[in-house]
């Protein structure tokens, strides 16, 4: 008798192709060619420099316009892109190009990548996110081109526009303006307008969500025909959007002139959902800016999307329940439905996961480096989030600690369900059920 053939379940093929483009991603960043000085990085660097952009994080230990060099700056936006669309949307689109058929537990794979509802539609799916993705990171370049251009040369422009455009859609915060000062993210360009607004829109396109873009593709401006995900994404982004940029406007750069205070105000606000630009010294923020700032951090983006974090839907369900609990409804609503009993478990989970591993990172960490437990939160936040927004100390962190970043980095990319979901066998449903007893809450 032959022994039962394993198959890897959807879960388990994401975090091992996550792991694997991680690895090689790695092994290229320590090849010579990809340094400026033309010496190899060591493994460390590579490996926390490879996890950032296959997480779409942008962390860094290393600037990346005066380490790496050119070639190694296209290995990481190849990594960037590809951690931005999903290991398994990237698959597909090879597989789609080659003309192979697509089996049944690839689309499901799919599905659960992308986040889609039903395997039904799922491969015409993905050909659009692939078309769409190519054309707005193209379009974002183009935008951005002439301002580039005209600071660094054509070439060298050209190159710098493409990089953020891809960088930003992709929600990673990688940059390239460590050339105006190291480890400088975009403050140099923070009086401007049209490179400000380009990023905040690719940044904004991207964290929404592949299935919100099929609606507005498909349903135009009639909200009223867009499924519940779309319409919970849209409002709950444009409230985390509008809400912290008033706080911004109203207790933070006061003292610079009314245009640049709203570009600034409005791109704190958007970039810590996941992005980890930063067009201002974080460090010059009060405590009460960076407490918010680690809040929208593990918040995240849209479920689906290229942007991490615990995600808005998540919240929305959370503070749906709350609402529901104070007016003892018996089912958590929204927009005219009922949330399943599951999807609020779910949603429990993720958020007691995402405080598990946000608080005892940066309890170690503070620990290991000796360093105010403040700071460290702040990364650790900006490490499961998948943001690559920090206060300075990202660099200056010893290996182990590195360690405990690139394992946040990579969890809040895969999920931390997902990590749970491959490890665990599931259960076979079961008609019996335990005694029930009350038990006492709040």
């Amino acid at each position: 008798m032959h022994p039962t053939k394993k198959h890897l379940s959807s879960s388990q093929i994401i975090i091992l192709g996550f792991a694997g483009i991680i690895l090689l991603g790695s092994f290229l960043l320590t090849l010579p060619v990809a340094t400026q000085n033309g010496e190899r990085a060591d493994f460390g660097s590579a490996l926390f420099t490879a996890t950032s952009a296959v997480c779409v994080t942008g962390l860094i230990v290393q600037d990346t316009a005066t380490y790496w060099s050119v070639f190694g700056q296209s290995v990481i936006l190849f990594l960037i892109q590809i951690g931005g669309m999903g290991i398994v949307t990237v698959a597909a689109a090879i597989t789609l190009i080659s003309g192979k058929r697509i089996s049944l537990k690839q689309r499901s794979t799919m599905q659960d990548a992308i986040g889609a509802h039903h395997v039904g539609g799922i491969v015409r799916l993905t050909g659009f996110i692939l078309r769409t993705t190519l054309c707005i990171e193209l379009l974002g370049a183009a935008l951005m081109a002439p301002t580039f251009c005209r600071q660094f040369g054509p070439w060298k422009g050209m190159w710098f526009a493409l990089f953020h455009s891809i960088s930003a859609f992709c929600n990673a915060g990688f940059d390239l303006m460590g050339i105006t000062g190291a480890y400088s993210s975009l403050t140099s360009v923070h009086a401007n307008i049209p490179i400000n607004i380009v990023i905040m829109s690719l940044i904004v396109i991207g964290g929404i969500g592949f299935l919100t873009w099929d609606d507005i593709r498909t349903h135009h401006i009639h909200l009223r025909k867009y499924r519940m995900q779309s319409k919970v994404i849209l409002s709950g982004t444009a409230l985390l959007i509008l809400l912290p940029a008033l706080y911004f406007f109203f207790f933070e750069f006061q003292d610079e002139p009314l245009k640049v205070r709203i570009l600034q105000s409005f791109f704190q606000s958007i970039t810590p959902r996941t992005a980890g630009f930063n067009t201002v010294d974080l460090t010059l923020l009060n405590g009460r800016s960076h407490a918010l700032i680690i809040v929208l951090m593990l918040i995240g983006g849209a479920p689906g999307s290229t942007a991490g974090g615990m995600k808005t839907t998540t919240l929305v369900v959370l503070l749906s329940t709350m609402v529901a609990v104070f007016r003892r409804d018996e089912h958590t609503n929204l927009f005219g439905r009922r949330i399943s009993e599951s999807t609020v478990r779910h949603t429990v989970a993720i958020l007691s996961i995402y405080l598990l591993l946000f608080f005892s990172g940066g309890f170690l960490i503070s620990h290991l480096e000796q360093l105010p437990l403040s700071l460290c939160l702040f990364e650790t936040a900006s490490a499961i989030g998948t943001v690559g927004l920090t206060l300075g100390i990202t660099p200056q962190l010893g290996t182990l600690s590195r360690c405990i970043v690139i394992l946040l980095m990579y969890v809040g990319r895969v999920g931390g369900l997902t990590l749970v979901f491959s490890a665990l066998t599931p259960q076979q449903p079961t008609i019996s059920k335990l005694p029930q007893e009350k038990l006492t809450v709040g």
